[in-house]
């Protein structure tokens, strides 16, 4: 069959199998062949390549991706989605399709399987409503992979980005930065979709560090004192630890602080990566 990053063999696969988007999942399909051939070639996806796609839709980057790589490993929650899928990818044999929720799914005994537990690729236009879940949940579960390229909302993959000091940075940033490089490889207009989103989207490739760039005693303090600082972003970061939950005294917070030489009114959207792994240290 045809591509379906053809908008006409898209629209005439939706009448065909009558189908209903579904908003709950956050359906957008992409149908734009420019865009796909940009996110596969900034996936740096090979014939060495097991790929996990999460949210195949009717599979038109799956077309992209089963062409590129070894293997592709196509996970979908939409049930309704799967005699489609069956019949849009039928002429490929490399291609698993899973009808399954991602965040249910065991991904770890997925890449012992098929890739004998070496690090995969994931590539996927991601549902935005669940984007930092499946994303954290990657990383936080030490699934073996060498990167995540995925397709968000353009102003998620600007919080994942950006810095301190910025009013984009946060804990999303901070969180994926410990794990790995993030790069935005392009912007993506709302009229590369079926149907369209509301939102303008981007691409952004996250590159997983080798170590991470901070060595920490205890990483589950450092997220806690990271969403902590941030819960309360326009209190000083004493005041939001102190409230947060995780069993520090605003003495501790104070001294650590004199430690480090910040100021006692420092905010936590002052502090960079490093900074944040010294206090955690400081306070474990």
């Amino acid at each position: 069959m045809d591509k379906l990053s053809n908008p006409q063999v898209t629209i005439e696969t939706i009448k065909k199998y009558d189908f209903a988007f579904q908003k709950k999942f956050g359906q957008n399909f992409l149908i734009d062949s420019h865009v796909l051939d940009k996110i596969i070639a900034s996936a740096g996806v090979t014939k060495e390549d097991v790929v996990l796609e999460i949210g195949p839709g009717f599979g038109t980057m799956t077309q992209y991706l089963a062409e590129a790589a070894k293997e592709v490993i196509a996970v979908e929650i939409d049930k309704a989605l799967i005699p489609i899928l069956q019949e849009t990818l039928k002429d490929y044999d490399n291609i698993t399709l899973i009808n399954e929720d991602i965040l249910k799914v065991d991904i770890a005994a997925l890449v012992e399987e098929k890739n004998a537990g070496k690090p995969i690729k994931v590539v996927a236009n991601l549902p935005y409503y669940i984007t930092t879940p499946i994303i954290m949940g990657l990383f936080e579960k030490h699934v073996p992979l060498c990167s995540i390229t995925v397709m968000v909302q353009k102003e998620v993959a600007g919080r994942m980005q950006a810095g301190p000091g910025s009013k984009e940075y946060g804990a999303l940033s901070l969180a994926v930065q410990f794990y790995a490089e993030p790069y935005i490889v392009a912007n993506v207009p709302p009229n590369c979709f079926i149907p369209r989103p509301s939102v303008g989207s981007a691409v952004i490739r996250l590159t997983k560090w080798e170590k991470p760039p901070v060595q920490v005693k205890d990483e589950a303090l450092l997220f806690a004192l990271i969403r902590a600082s941030f819960n309360q972003r326009r209190k000083t970061l004493q005041n939001s630890v102190v409230n947060g939950g995780i069993g520090v005294t605003k003495e501790q917070v104070v001294s650590a602080l004199e430690q480090m030489e910040l100021s006692p009114t420092i905010r936590g959207e002052a502090l960079t990566l490093a900074q944040f792994a010294q206090l955690s240290d400081i306070l474990s």
